[in-house]
């Protein structure tokens, strides 16, 4: 196998801009002069950190900020953006511009499923190539793969679930907001290969250890993989106070050791160096501390067949705020029937 040499990989932190106050034309104008910006400060980052930075990730809602109210139709048509188009061709010029591997989360369109949109992160490689697309498996208001999941297996296939990329910086993934919260989700990406989850966050930020930054710690040591995390720098543009979510980007080694985190503000202050090959070393290493290898699989298997939340909930359904909370009223009910609640 090849070695890699080490690079430098950043969580950059920049303020989201809602778009709820726009209308459509107003919001993709907003959109296209987010991403003019945040391209400028790439370039001024990688001057500063220097031309080995070779991996930028994005916060979460880095374009657009998140649906407060509207409905799913009202989003769609303003918030979202679709494969191909200007939007998207502005996010792919930024990684071309500043020869990097660029990672983000957006809301976008499918054509395959006109009725609904997902929320996706992306890599998108120094030529400008999406290689990767990872549409959130867990969300609590919007529509996912898991609620139309027969047919988007039909059509995009089963490894499209949980996507992995090998690339020349090692093998990256992406992991969307909460769902650092949720080991399976980390665990499945490992056991497809990745050694770098790609975390594009936007979450409360607070001096005390935070559910989100536990999660990050663990999902770092128990797949022996490298975080690199980036949240936002504030959310304008609400009646939310603008800087609850505000700092605590950073980057997290294959062994848990935190290697950098920003305060608060616009910050390039969460870059730290990415030694893959070092990982690969660690993962190959017989002893207590090889979690990978100890996993015993099939002894936790029968309790991850039964289904608690179960998929293909939209199909032949309208999409709506009001499904998504009773079915999760439903999916309690199930785990009081089978007494794992009380």
């Amino acid at each position: 196998m090849a070695t890699i040499s080490p690079y430098k990989a950043l969580a950059l932190q920049v303020t989201c801009k809602a778009v709820n106050s726009l209308d459509k034309v107003e919001a993709k104008k907003q959109m296209l002069e987010t991403i003019a910006h945040i391209g400028l400060q790439i370039k001024a980052s990688k001057t500063f950190i220097g031309q080995d930075l070779q991996l930028v990730v994005l916060p979460e809602y880095f374009l657009t900020g998140f649906p407060m109210g509207e409905s799913i139709e009202e989003w769609k048509q303003k918030a979202c953006i679709l494969n191909g188009d200007e939007v998207y061709k502005a996010i792919q010029q930024l990684a071309i511009d500043n020869n990097i591997f660029l990672s983000g989360n957006v809301y976008e369109n499918d054509i395959h499923f006109p009725d609904l949109y997902f929320q996706a992160s992306f890599i998108i490689n120094p030529s400008g190539e999406v290689i990767l697309k990872y549409r959130r498996v867990n969300s609590m208001f919007a529509p996912t793969p898991h609620d139309v999941l027969d047919k988007y297996i039909e059509v995009y296939g089963e490894k499209s679930l949980f996507p992995v990329v090998k690339t020349s910086i090692g093998n990256l993934a992406c992991i969307a907001s909460e769902e650092i919260l949720y080991p399976e989700i980390a665990r499945c990406l490992a056991f497809n290969g990745a050694e770098v989850f790609l975390h594009n966050t936007s979450e409360i930020a607070s001096n005390l250890l935070s559910q989100k930054n536990i999660a990050k710690l663990a999902r770092a040591i128990e797949n022996m993989a490298y975080v690199v995390s980036a949240n936002s720098a504030s959310i304008v543009g609400y009646a939310i106070p603008a800087a609850s979510t505000d700092a605590h980007s950073q980057i997290i080694n294959y062994e848990g050791i935190k290697l950098c985190e920003t305060l608060g503000g616009e910050s390039m202050v969460a870059n730290a160096t990415i030694h893959i090959d070092a990982l690969r070393h660690h993962r190959n290493r017989p002893g207590m501390s090889n979690f990978l290898s100890r996993q015993r699989l099939e002894l936790f298997a029968p309790y991850y067949t039964q289904s608690i939340y179960p998929s293909n909930s939209l199909i032949n359904k309208d999409a709506n705020r009001n499904h998504f909370i009773e079915q999760q009223q439903k999916s309690i009910a199930l785990l009081k029937n089978k007494g794992i609640v009380e």
